[in-house]
């Protein structure tokens, strides 16, 4: 195993065990790895702009954790779920009674679970579940779509499991769309979708996906689907854009579906050639290193390929040297 060799550094060895996660391999050599705190700057924004729904951080909790399905426990999503919300404290952590929490899956597609163009529906159901266990009031479920919403929220599973769990799952609704101040370096004002301005807590469920236009499409891509009017404008200074968006809207917790991953073809895939199985979750609480993360280990992307990450971690929103975050990796 990478682990067992004294000269590979611990960037490399944390990217190879992510790169063989789905192929039986063991992560036992993990554990906690623990590193320094690093001080952030605090982003100063317009005073009505900033929604902030992150939580104390802690030093004895990892940032980021690496859950990874080695078993036949680990065939399961929800068992990944599970476990991410154990290593990093406890969902209790992040929800606490009373609290209105939005879940942003990526609804985006008509496609199937199997296609991987969407959060994978089990990863939001037991999300669902979590939420409620820790005495969340209410717990919704939503998107902006691409594709028709009707038939991306039915065809993608994720209507079905969310409600099967107690969710509102709302629909986009022109009327339902606010606009607002960003206060962001490109980003002024815009149409947001109501729910994601009246969470108490959020909760980011992006999947693992190639995009043509910023490599991958993770954490920081998937709050494209906050907004409404014409997004392909964003696409003309599409890397300030997703940190204005990141800056705006701060999630409580993120968790990056990697159950399965669509390598090629992204963002709308369709065809099963491209997709891996690799049955792993990452989540944390720094949604830079979670994206620098899986996008280096599974498209071998840094923040030369994706400006967006270095201009993040300068806006104070995380740490793209993701082997400098303390992590955790599991077994499942």
């Amino acid at each position: 195993m990478a682990s067992n060799n004294p000269k590979m550094s611990r960037r490399e060895a944390m990217l190879q065990m992510l790169r063989l996660a789905g192929t039986g391999a063991g992560v036992a050599a993990a554990a906690f790895w623990l590193s320094e705190h690093s001080t952030r700057p605090t982003e100063a924004l317009a005073a009505n702009a900033k929604r902030d729904h992150t939580v104390k951080s802690n030093a004895a909790l990892p940032e980021m954790v690496v859950a990874q399905g080695v078993s036949p426990a680990g065939d399961d999503p929800r068992a990944l779920v599970r476990q991410a919300f154990a290593d990093l404290g406890g969902v209790g952590r992040f929800i606490a009674r009373h609290d209105v929490v939005v879940l942003k899956p990526n609804i985006a597609w008509d496609r199937t679970p199997e296609q991987a163009a969407n959060t994978n529906p089990d990863v939001v159901a037991e999300t669902v579940r979590q939420c409620w266990q820790a005495g969340a009031k209410r717990v919704i479920v939503t998107d902006v779509s691409c594709n028709e919403a009707e038939r991306c929220f039915r065809r993608s599973g994720i209507q079905a499991a969310a409600r099967a769990e107690g969710a509102e799952v709302i629909l986009p609704d022109p009327p339902r769309f606010r606009e607002v101040d960003l206060g962001g370096v490109v980003l002024q004002n815009w149409q947001v979708f109501e729910p994601f301005l009246q969470a108490d807590k959020l909760i980011n469920l992006p999947i693992a996906k190639q995009h043509a236009l910023t490599g991958a499409t993770l954490g920081f891509k998937n709050w494209f689907g906050i907004l409404g009017g014409q997004r392909n404008r964003l696409h003309q200074q599409i890397h300030p854009s997703l940190v204005d968006l990141a800056a705006f809207m701060l999630p409580t917790v993120t968790l990056i579906d990697c159950y399965r991953v669509l390598l090629r073809n992204g963002p709308t895939g369709g065809d099963l050639e491209d997709v891996a199985l690799k049955k792993t979750l990452v989540a944390g609480t720094d949604p830079v290193a979670l994206d620098a993360y899986a996008a280096k280990a599974y498209w071998n992307l840094d923040g030369d390929s994706m400006p967006y990450l270095k201009l993040a971690e300068e806006r104070g929103l995380g740490r793209s040297d993701f082997e400098h975050v303390r992590t955790k990796f599991s077994q499942v």
